[in-house]
Formats: structure tokens, sequence, C-alpha cells
């Protein structure tokens, strides 16, 4: 029996158990049983080649799924608020970003600025306008609306340039945007916080701009210093900056799981189908407003996923600067499974159709094929 058959079995048997348990209302072993389902299925998917890219992202839901089940393990430990590891995760997160950057990414701006300037601009007005249209549309508490509208105006987030790879888009044009969107944020995200989610709570501006600062600009300057002096040097630091990372994130959407669980239970299922419209909308539009410009089919894969992809984890640390983790919170801890899950899915279909290289989208071409 192959490997894999045995781990969907056991998968299978897991969700069985889960679900005659919760219909007996006894939920005391539900966080565990889900924790196993889960890594079984992630364990599973690992040994599909088209499926292991979502491996990450089950493990994401193992963790949550405890957290939900047992919120109390993940608040404090001791007198210790777990809280408190946020920002410093965030930070070493940034840092590993830096490590991966050289000044060959900046200088690509100068090689394709027209792609770079579009990417940019259409992730800064696409993702918050539609983040405050949805916040309106679903009528959401006043923190937990302002959470969709803070991840819309965050950057884009690190896993876009993971999805491009996949979707054989433009990868050296998704770098530079995911750069220099990550650059500007101390500057844009507050503004735009300022402007959409001021009606919803009160935004300090410069506060926030030093948070951005803190958690972006000093630990990703650091890491590029990082690149120039001693990258090559400490290869098991190079091997284990990305595991960091992701046991970070992973770590970051537990704490923010258990803190904001009581008001997940009350508006989870919406606030999903909120945040997974935002995404897709971000997807679609930024696709797009590229083909309407003219961009070729790459670029144009390229800048939906950066549109649609955001830097969730930033936007958690920002909630937490704010004292509003377990409200304003809890749309950035949905947001960042859920647009793995997609990019994921758009990355996978794009990878089974690739582009036609030398053919750029035009309007003719559009009304000839239909």
């Amino acid at each position: 029996m192959k490997r894999s058959t045995v781990y969907y079995l056991t998968s299978a048997v897991l969700l069985i158990v889960y679900c005659i348990l919760a219909l007996q209302q006894q939920h005391q072993w539900g966080g565990w049983l889900l924790l196993l389902f889960f890594v079984s299925l992630a364990l599973a998917f690992r040994q599909h080649p088209l499926l292991k890219g979502l491996t990450y992202t089950l493990m994401i839901m193992a963790v949550v799924s405890l957290a939900m089940y047992h919120p109390q393990h993940f608040k404090t430990i001791g007198s210790f608020k777990l809280s408190g590891l946020i920002i410093p995760l965030l930070q070493i997160i940034m840092f590993g970003m830096g490590t991966e950057l050289s000044l060959k990414d900046f200088a690509n701006v100068l090689r394709m600025p027209k792609g770079i300037i579009v990417g940019v601009v259409c992730h800064y007005v696409i993702m918050p306008l539609v983040g405050f249209a949805v916040a309106k549309l679903f009528n959401f508490p006043n923190e937990i609306a302002a959470g969709i509208i803070l991840v819309g105006c965050c950057p884009s987030g690190l896993a876009s340039n993971v999805m491009c790879y996949l979707a054989k888009g433009n990868l050296a044009l998704s770098v530079s945007v995911t750069t220099i969107s990550t650059m500007v944020a101390p500057f844009l995200t507050p503004l735009l916080m300022r402007l959409l989610g001021g009606s919803f709570v009160d935004i300090n501006f410069w506060g926030m701009v030093w948070d951005i600062t803190k958690i972006v600009i000093i630990p990703v300057a650091a890491g590029l210093a990082f690149h120039y002096l001693l990258h090559g040097k400490s290869k098991w630091l190079d091997k284990a900056m990305p595991l960091l990372s992701m046991g970070g994130i992973a770590i970051i959407l537990t704490i923010i799981t258990a803190a904001g669980r009581d008001n997940l239970l009350q508006v989870g299922a919406l606030l999903l189908i909120a945040v997974l419209l935002h995404n897709v909308l971000g997807y679609f539009m930024g696709y797009w407003s590229a083909r309407l410009l003219h961009f070729h089919e790459r670029d144009c894969r390229t800048i939906a996923l950066e549109v649609g992809m955001q830097n969730a984890g930033l936007a958690s640390g920002l909630a937490l600067a704010m004292g509003k983790l377990a409200t304003a919170g809890l749309a950035p801890a949905i947001f960042g499974p859920v647009m793995n899950i997609t990019g994921s899915s758009l990355a996978s279909w794009w990878h089974n159709h690739p582009p036609g290289e030398d053919k750029k989208v035009v309007p003719e071409a559009v009304i000839v094929k239909n």
C-alpha cells in the first residue's frame, strides 16, 4: 500500500471519529482529532506534486483548530502573555526577507518601471477600496471591519513570490513589487488606514508609521546588510531562516486565533466569506487591470497575485499595536490561510496552462477570440 494511501485513510478515520464525537457533544478531544486529521492530510498531500503546495496551509489549519478548542493554552505561559511574541516574530520574518534581497532586486525598478509602478499602484488602490467595500457590505462591528481594511492596506505578502514562480509568472517583477510595496508601506498603510479605516476606529497615524518602521523597515535593512556581510558564511542560518519564518507565522496565527476565539465563534463563517471575497476580487481586478494595460500574460498573472496576496502577518502585528488583537486581528488571521489556499489553487491552474511568451494581450485579440 502506498504511503499516501495510508495517510488518506488515517485522515478519513480521524475525521469520522471527530464527527461522531461532535454529534455526541463530546468536544474534549475535538481539537486534537482535527490537529491529527490536518497533519495526516498534509502528509498525504506532500506525496502529490500538485498538492504539496498546500501542505503548509494544512499545518496552519491544524494548529489553528487546536487553538479554537483549547485557547487557554495559547494565551499565557505563567504570567507571560504570548501576544508579546508577535512583533518579535514578525521582525525575524522580515529580517529573513531582507536576507533574500540584494541590490539587484532594486535595480529591477530601472529595467521594468512600468510593471512595478502598475503592480504597486493596483495593490494600494484595489485592495484597500475592496476591503472598505466588503467591510461596509457585511456590516461587521467596527473593530472587526477595521481589520478587513487593515489587511487591504498592507503590502504584498511574501507568499506571492512563491505562487508567481509556480504560476510561470514574471518572478523578477513579483519580487520587485513585493519589495517596493513593502518599502513604501510605512507611509501608504497609515495614510490609507486614516482615510478608509478612520470611520471605524481611531487611527494614530504617526504611531502606525513607527510601528511599521520597526516591524518592517529596520529588520529588512538589517537582513539586507546580513546578505552582503555574512550571507553564505553561516550556511546553517541561511537554511534555518525560511523554516523559522514559516514557524513564526504558524505561532502568530495560533496566538491570534486563541485571543479572538470568542469573537470568531460569533462572526467566523461570515468573516471567512468576506475575507475570501476580498482575496478573490484582488486576483480578479489585478489580472484584468494588467490586461487592459496590454501587459504580457506572464505579467498579468504576476500582478494578479501581487494584488491579491497581502502581508497578513504585518496586519496582525499592527492590530496588536493598536490594542485590538482579538477583533481587528481576526481578519488577518483568516486571510493568511485563505490566500495560501486560493493562491496555490490559482498557481496550480496557471502552471498547467503555460502563458504564450511572445504574445501580448490586446483588446483586438480578445474581441476576435470571443
